[in-house]
């Protein structure tokens, strides 16, 4: 038999050693899935791929596995991932950055990309 597909498998440490202290004290599983989630959804419509998605999932997985011993606080979770959308694509972090910080008004949103702007250099457009 001959077979056209590349098939490839992945090895990943287990995710369930480590628990998430969520703020209200609740503990639950780390979940690659729940990361990957937030992520897909602060990137709907934007020019994210999955390939990049995963690889945020990757790193923060890694990062997590190999720096916390046996609880991560979602607010540090949420900090991981955010540093790493942040480079990737500006308006996915501000949107996961709403969600994961609970903006309450429109101040909010403003105070975060004004402060995206001084840590981001500006893209200048194109002269016409």
């Amino acid at each position: 038999m001959h077979c056209s597909k590349r098939y490839t498998t992945y090895e990943r440490l287990e995710d369930l050693t480590i628990k998430v202290v969520k703020k209200n004290g609740v503990r639950e599983p780390f979940s690659r899935e729940k990361i990957r989630s937030g992520l897909r959804n602060a990137c709907w419509k934007r020019p994210v791929s999955d390939e990049q998605i995963d690889a945020i999932v990757d790193a923060v997985a890694n990062k997590v596995h190999t720096q916390v011993e046996d609880e991560v606080d979602t607010r540090e979770l949420g900090e991981m991932v955010m540093n790493k959308l942040r480079s990737l694509d500006q308006v996915a972090y501000v949107r996961f950055a709403s969600v994961y910080r609970q903006f309450k008004d429109a101040q909010d949103f403003v105070s975060e990309v004004s402060e995206l702007g001084t840590l981001l250099p500006r893209k200048r457009k194109k002269e016409k």
